[in-house]
C-alpha cells in the first residue's frame, strides 16, 4: 500500500532535554493510527512536527512521499488544505456561533462565501448526528459532548483526506468517550480517510485504530494491530495497560 505520512529519522530537542530520537514511523493511505505512550514521551511533538508548527532538528516528515520540511510556504499551506484536526478539548472559538467555527477554514482559508460555508457547516454538523438548530448556539451552550462533535465537524468539513486527533476523549464520561470513539471511526470509515490519534485512552485507540504503535524516550518501541495490544508481551505494553507502578517505564512526575 501507499504511504501517506512518515516520520524518517526525525530528531527533536528542546534545550538538553531530547524528546525524539531518530523517530521512524510510517502511516499507510486509508489506514488510522493511534500513538500511545506516557507523559512527556513526545507524542504531541510528532503530531506537531506533521504539521508544520515544529521543524525537525534531524530527519524529515513526508506527506505523500514530499519532504514538508523542505517545502516553500505557499506549498506548505497547500499541502495542509488537506488536513482535519481535533483538537483536545475542542478549541471551539466561545465568541463565534457554532456554524462559523464549523465553517471557519471554508470562510478564511480557501475563501468560501458565508452562505455556502454556512451550508456546508451544517452539513457537517449532521454527519456527527447534531441537527441544524445547533448550528446559531455558541459553544458555552453545549455540553463537553457536543462541542467535541462540533470540533470533528470542523475537522471533516473540508473532506480532507488526513486527520489529526489529540486526545479526542479527554474531558469526557466514559459513556459519551464510546459515543465520540464510536462516531470517529465511523467517519473515518465513510470518508476513506488516513487517520493519526494521540491518546491515553485505550478503550479509544482501540475503537478507533487499526494499528497502534508505542512511543517512549523518542522512539517506537512498539506496533501491532489494535487486536495486538492485549496479548503482546512487550514489557513496554504491559506495562501502560495494567498501569503498572514497576516496568521499564518510570513514572513522570
Amino acid at each position: 500500500m501507499t504511504v501517506k505520512l512518515e516520520w524518517r529519522g526525525v530528531s527533536k530537542r528542546f534545550g538538553a532535554q531530547v524528546v525524539l530520537d531518530g523517530l521512524d514511523l510510517a502511516v499507510e493511505r486509508g489506514r488510522s493510527l493511534a500513538l500511545i505512550g506516557g507523559s512527556g514521551q513526545g507524542k504531541s511533538v510528532t503530531l506537531k512536527l506533521a504539521l508544520g508548527l515544529l521543524q525537525p532538528d534531524a530527519g524529515a516528515v513526508y506527506l505523500d512521499s514530499v519532504d514538508t520540511t523542505a517545502m516553500r510556504p505557499a506549498d506548505r499551506r497547500k499541502a495542509m488544505r488537506g488536513i482535519g484536526m481535533l483538537f483536545q478539548g475542542a478549541a471551539l472559538f466561545d465568541s463565534l456561533p457554532v456554524w462559523e467555527n464549523v465553517g471557519f477554514r471554508l470562510i478564511n482559508a480557501d475563501g468560501i462565501n458565508r452562505r455556502e460555508a454556512r451550508a456546508r457547516a451544517i452539513e457537517a454538523l449532521a454527519l456527527v448526528r447534531l441537527g441544524p438548530d445547533v448550528a446559531d448556539r455558541f459553544p458555552g451552550e453545549l455540553s463537553g459532548g457536543m462541542q467535541k462533535r462540533v470540533g470533528l465537524a470542523r475537522a471533516i468539513v473540508g473532506a480532507p483526506e488526513l486527520l489529526f486527533f489529540d486526545e479526542p476523549t479527554t474531558g469526557l464520561d466514559p459513556i459519551t468517550a464510546a459515543a465520540i470513539n464510536n462516531l470517529i471511526a465511523d467517519r473515518v470509515r465513510q470518508m476513506g480517510c488516513t487517520a493519526v490519534s494521540i491518546t491515553h485512552d485505550l478503550a479509544s485507540a482501540r475503537t478507533i485504530a487499526d494499528e497502534i504503535a508505542m512511543l517512549h524516550q523518542g522512539r517506537i518501541v512498539w506496533r501491532g494491530a489494535a487486536a495486538e495490544l492485549d496479548t503482546t508481551d512487550n514489557a513496554y505494553v504491559r506495562q501502560f495497560v495494567s498501569g503498572a507502578a514497576e516496568g521499564p517505564i518510570a513514572a513522570h512526575w
